[in-house]
């Protein structure tokens, strides 16, 4: 899916002083705008136009050597918390590149994307064309210690920002089925093997009371999972399979409030949230919208119940 913004007008800025006859204007870069590319390994190619205050392009040469794309993790501080992105520019043309390597690691959240020009102030970048059609597809990351997903979209501001999720193991949510008071669930696990033990828990956000277990089928045939590297052989490889399971939903009328999913792969195993993560989709829960099943209780009183994704991409269920 390729997202453009368009129509973002460059910050207000003084007149530029006069300067003498004959004498070369200097050229003030006063804003930038990055396109943004993401592939199918995790990574994001960033191609910046620099403008003046006249909204003019500056040529890329123009720009220090030091310059970078600076990534910060909002509200977080930490030397993990930014990433700076040298970049490089082309022989010809008006764009510099920079690129954010699938195997870097970003913490979970919401990274806001800056120019680095050395010694000025860092400068918001502005957000141009996204193309991240090798994620609508439900790409298939290869996994690390880590997987990790990146999605660079514009702010309600009008800025260019980066979410990023990063998971190990990880619980892919896909079709979702409601009927005759069921919710049938597929998906896929990354990271760690399902074993006869697996089951799905429902968990009360606001309550003390224990969770719901249901098994979960894994599929059949298990896959190794892409490798990190062309030589990393099977070693290097981590198991993707599909699940199917299935979750009656008058076994959570015993709270009115929202249930959170959780995916056990084995007994002896830490649970794992389900989420919705791998392709292209900012926000599901702009975009996925699921009916209300009325189920009824023991004493004949119906609830509504439905499922839904959070604000950040993860499955839970709702207990009207």
């Amino acid at each position: 899916m390729i997202q453009e913004h368009l129509g973002t007008p460059p910050r207000a800025v003084p007149a530029p002083a006069p300067h003498r006859a004959g004498a070369p204007a200097a050229r003030r870069i006063d804003h930038a705008r990055a396109d943004c590319t993401a592939d199918s390994r995790g990574g994001l190619a960033f191609a910046v136009r620099l403008f003046d205050e006249t909204a003019a392009d500056v040529p890329a040469h123009e720009a220090p050597e030091s310059a970078a794309v600076l990534l910060r993790l909002r509200q977080q501080h930490g030397p993990d918390a930014t990433v700076r992105l040298p970049l490089a520019r082309a022989e010809a043309g008006e764009t510099l590149h920079a690129t954010l390597a699938g195997t870097a690691l970003l913490r979970e959240g919401r990274w806001d994307a800056h120019l680095d020009l050395g010694d000025e102030e860092l400068l918001r970048l502005l957000p141009g064309m996204n193309d991240l059609r090798s994620l609508a597809a439900g790409a298939t990351f290869p996994a690390h210690a880590w997987l990790g997903v990146r999605i660079p979209y514009t702010t309600k501001h009008g800025n260019l920002s980066v979410r990023a999720w990063l998971r190990r193991p990880h619980a892919e949510a896909g079709a979702l089925h409601l009927a005759d008071g069921v919710m049938e669930l597929h998906g896929t696990f990354h990271g760690v093997r399902l074993d006869t033990t697996a089951h799905l828990e429902a968990r009360p956000r606001d309550a003390a009371a224990a969770p719901v277990r249901v098994p979960v089928r894994p599929d059949t045939e298990e896959h190794p999972g892409q490798a990190t590297a062309p030589d990393d052989g099977p070693e290097g490889r981590h198991p993707v399979r599909g699940f199917t399971t299935e979750l009656p939903l008058d076994a959570l009328l015993s709270f009115g409030g929202v249930w959170d999913l959780w995916l056990r792969p084995a007994e002896n195993e830490e649970p794992v949230r389900v989420a919705r993560i791998l392709d292209d989709v900012l926000n599901k829960k702009r975009v996925f919208s699921y009916p209300a099943q009325q189920v009824t209780d023991g004493d004949g009183t119906a609830h509504p119940v439905r499922p839904y994704y959070t604000v950040n991409n993860n499955l839970s269920v709702e207990v009207g």
